[in-house]
């Protein structure tokens, strides 16, 4: 079964049609042994919610709509989860799932520290795990494991793409508002190593924790920098609670350029676009650029109250889908590390996040994009947000192979 674009874009389109049957379908299928088990661990609940939650878990119950419903002649079945962003509740979760309920490969995570501290536990069980909405570089350097595929964005990734035209742009002195925990700080550690050589300066940061009300005097201490750009180092409703904030404060004027290298569709849906216009933005998918994404951000956003994906939740949707070529090719889904070393073994061609490969370190190398927030008028609809201005190519976009310290990489 090749993953061509055509048939991939047809059969998106139809999987949201198709999942009520199919699930309908599992319960009455074989035994539990018998199952390829995935699971899907995310936030459901908190503040990565939208960019991540219902529609990561619904994505990858696509993807296996999409590869039949079965690998090998087992069920494919799909459980999730929410861990709350805790990584002592997600290191729970995956040990029962892994010792007690047969899952063999976990997806999304949505947490850098909750990834972070699934890696050890993955590697003990030899399973997969094959984070996407998670921004540690950590995951390709120091903790690499040969049982780790980082798929979709990561913080040097992102961050390098937005130095570069942020820069050219005329933007010299940075500051930062950075949210307290791995996810922030690898951010921050990133940009700032980017800004310094290639000609900027770090005026300063501020750390707030995860889930802060009140941004006001975060903001203050960074218009007090003299910095002419802020970058918002954080997330979900933090990230948007804080663009709001920021035009509140009359920050987002002529004389800033605010930046937020993990600002998401959802975020920028919910912080609105008077709030937004003209912001830049980066990732890797901007569903309204091709047919085939197109069709697959629409079936998703069916099964998902109408919310359209981002490179988030459809790098669950690919993952999955070469993670059951990898079981199918492999004929077993019990050794882990049999199955990475397949897909580093093989040219990724994914459809929506553009062709690639996984190195050795486990990163899923791929295209990431530069995009213009819309105005009010140059949008069409109230999920038409970004204009994509340029393409980057992942061997330029990704953090060189031999600078992360991955003990699986060769001198």
């Amino acid at each position: 079964m090749t993953l061509t674009r055509r048939r991939f874009a047809a059969l998106a389109g139809a999987a949201c049609l198709a999942g009520g049957q199919s699930r309908a379908q599992e319960a009455r299928a074989q035994p539990r042994d018998e199952v390829v088990r995935l699971g899907v661990l995310t936030d459901m609940t908190g503040i990565f919610a939208d960019l991540t939650g219902n529609g990561s878990v619904e994505a990858a119950r696509m993807a296996v709509e999409r590869f039949g419903g079965s690998v090998g002649g087992r069920r494919i079945e799909v459980v999730s989860a929410d861990h709350q962003n805790k990584a002592d509740v997600a290191s729970a979760i995956l040990r029962k799932w892994y010792d007690q309920d047969g899952v063999d490969a976990v997806f999304d995570f949505a947490n850098s520290a909750c990834a972070l501290a699934a890696v050890p536990i993955t590697r003990e069980r030899n399973k997969v795990m094959i984070p996407s909405g998670v921004g540690t570089t950590d995951l390709t350097g120091p903790q690499c494991s040969p049982n780790t595929i980082h798929w979709t964005w990561d913080s040097y990734g992102n961050a390098n793409a937005l130095v570069k035209g942020v820069l050219a742009q005329g933007g010299k002195r940075w500051f930062f508002i950075t949210v307290d925990y791995a996810f922030g700080t690898s951010l921050e550690t990133t940009i700032s190593a980017l800004v310094r050589a290639q000609g900027g300066t770090v005026a300063g940061a501020v750390r707030h924790p995860l889930g802060a009300p009140d941004f006001s005097s975060y903001l203050l201490t960074a218009q007090a920098s003299g910095a002419d750009v802020i970058v918002l180092a954080n997330g979900g409703v933090d990230l948007s609670n804080a663009v709001k904030q920021a035009r509140e404060f009359d920050i987002t004027t002529s004389r800033y350029r605010i930046v937020a290298p993990q600002f998401n569709l959802a975020v920028a849906h919910a912080a609105g676009l008077a709030n937004t216009q003209g912001m830049l933005a980066v990732g890797s998918m901007n569903w309204t650029d091709t047919d085939t994404t197109r069709s697959f951000a629409t079936a998703l956003a069916r099964r998902n109250n109408g919310i359209h994906p981002d490179a988030l939740q459809a790098g669950v949707y690919s993952s999955v889908l070469f993670y059951l070529q990898a079981v199918r090719e492999v004929g077993s889904a019990k050794d882990g590390r049999a199955l990475v070393d397949y897909l580093k073994s093989i040219p990724i061609d994914d459809p929506l996040l553009g062709k690639g490969r996984v190195r050795a370190d486990g990163r899923f190398v791929h295209p990431v994009q530069l995009y213009r927030i819309k105005t009010p008028a140059e949008s069409t609809g109230p999920w038409d947000l970004f204009q994509t201005i340029s393409t980057i190519p992942g061997d330029e976009a990704f953090r060189p192979l031999d600078q992360g310290g991955c003990p699986l990489v060769r001198a």
